[in-house]
C-alpha cells in the first residue's frame, strides 16, 4: 500500500512538470512603402502658387530644397527660425497631408 501511494505521488509530480506553459511572443512588423518617388528640382522651377501659398501660411519660412514626383506633387524642405520640416503641396498651391 505504501508503494502504491509513493508511485502515485511520483507520477502526479512528474505530470505537473510537463504542464508548464511556455511564454507566447507576438511580433509586430511595420511595413512602410514609398510609392511616390520624389526627384529634386531647382527652387526656380517651383510653381508660383506654391511659393505664394508658403509666404501666406508661413511668412518667415525659407525653402531649402524642393522635390517633385510623377503626380506633380511637390515636397518642400522648409526652415522656419531654428525649426526644420517638410511640406507637401499640389501644383496649384494646395497643401497635402502626408
Amino acid at each position: 500500500m505504501k508503494n502504491l501511494f509513493l508511485s502515485a505521488a511520483i507520477v502526479l509530480g512528474g505530470l505537473t512538470s510537463f504542464a508548464s506553459t511556455s511564454p507566447i511572443t507576438n511580433s509586430i512588423v511595420k511595413v512602410t512603402s514609398v510609392a511616390d518617388e520624389y526627384v529634386e528640382i531647382k527652387l526656380e522651377e517651383l510653381p508660383a502658387p506654391i511659393t505664394e501659398a508658403l509666404k501666406k501660411a508661413y511668412p518667415d519660412a525659407v525653402i531649402t530644397k524642393a522635390y517633385k514626383n510623377e503626380k506633380s506633387e511637390y515636397k518642400l524642405d522648409v526652415t522656419v527660425g531654428d525649426k526644420v520640416g517638410n511640406l507637401f503641396a499640389n501644383a496649384d498651391g494646395t497643401w497635402i497631408k502626408k
